[in-house]
């Protein structure tokens, strides 16, 4: 298909053996979906690599996120990674720091230090800095800015990032003091404070939009990781608010609007205004989507799938698997009409 290359989390967060990679690789390989994988080491990325699913298809990589730009043990990792990926390697995802606020000059002076050092290797991956630790939004535009002329160098928007910290931004100017994230459905604040939580997250998206378009003024490839969100979620398993399917709801147990159910920071109609900005702001092939949704709790059978796992006892995990897929796959379908696939 044309258009802009569509991606999802390729990576092993459910307790299994290898045989939860190649149900991924298979079904990612039928759905026509990319992968991003989350390797550990460059050595876990060269395994990995072995359950590609689309042979000629482009990836990302997701490096740990504790590798830091501005130390030179964090840009001798990054290259480590990028000398372990093949030619399909696309970018190498890296997450932002504190310092691009307070240190912006030594951070520039790192990213163009790595810069020079990943075009002395040949071609390597794009380093995609990553929105992760809450910058003001137009800080990490600007850290952007100061480094365009950097070839190897570009973004990576998470939405759910950029609208999980609007959220929190939103809510502590009006009420200072008050932690939304603590106010999940279970608790009596949020009752007491529901229309000003729906309130900061109906500023998720204008904020998300406004970021796409100034990025892409930079005329630089974009990539970016999708998933929805909301403070009130307690839906992850990994303690984080967002990560969430575009399809999810967050139950509350009193009605708001006529409805026992919030809606999420974006929901699919947000996500069609995002991908739709970003279309019109650079050609298809200078974007990438990457669907990083964690994995949801459920079951579901793993019909024609089920000879893979004939060396295992008990299926739970591997039906797990065949669930999250599911979802991932749902919401592929979902990013797919959005770029009009």
């Amino acid at each position: 298909m044309a258009g802009p290359r569509l991606q999802a989390i390729f990576q092993r967060q459910i307790p299994g053996d290898h045989a939860l990679l190649e149900l991924a690789r298979r079904r990612f390989r039928e759905a026509g979906l990319g992968a991003e994988y989350y390797p550990d080491s460059p050595e876990e990325l060269r395994d990995l690599l072995r359950h590609h699913p689309r042979e000629q298809d482009r990836y990302t990589v997701h490096l740990p996120r504790d590798i830091r730009l501005l130390d030179a043990s964090g840009r001798d990792r990054l290259c480590a990674f990028a000398a372990a990926a093949d030619p399909r390697g696309a970018g190498l995802v890296v997450h932002d720091q504190p310092e691009v606020a307070d240190r912006s000059a030594d951070y520039v002076t790192a990213v163009r230090q790595l810069d020079t050092r990943l075009r002395g290797m040949g071609a390597a991956p794009l380093v995609l800095i990553e929105y992760a630790v809450g910058l003001e939004p137009a800080e990490f535009v600007a850290l952007h800015e100061a480094v365009r002329d950097c070839p190897g160098i570009s973004a990576c928007i998470d939405i759910g990032h950029v609208g999980a910290f609007q959220c929190q931004r939103a809510f502590q100017r009006d009420h200072p003091g008050l932690d939304i994230w603590q106010l999940k459905s279970h608790t009596e604040g949020l009752r007491a404070h529901i229309a000003a939580v729906q309130g900061a997250c109906r500023t998720a998206l204008p904020t998300v939009l406004e970021m796409v378009a100034s990025l892409g003024r930079l005329g630089k490839p974009l990539h970016f990781h999708l998933h929805d969100g909301h403070p009130s979620s307690t839906f992850s398993m990994y303690g984080v608010s967002d990560h969430l399917s575009f399809f999810r709801e967050i139950p509350i147990p009193f009605s708001y609007r006529g409805s026992y159910a919030l809606p999420t920071m974006f929901g699919p109609l947000g996500l069609q205004r995002i991908v739709a900005t970003a279309r019109a702001s650079l050609p298809d092939e200078m974007l990438s989507f990457t669907l990083e949704i964690h994995p949801p709790e459920g079951r579901l059978p793993l019909g024609e799938y089920a000879p893979l796992f004939g060396h295992w006892q008990e299926l739970a995990n591997a039906e797990r698997m065949q669930y999250w897929i599911e979802v991932l796959l749902r919401d592929h379908r979902l990013l797919l009409d959005a770029c009009g696939g």
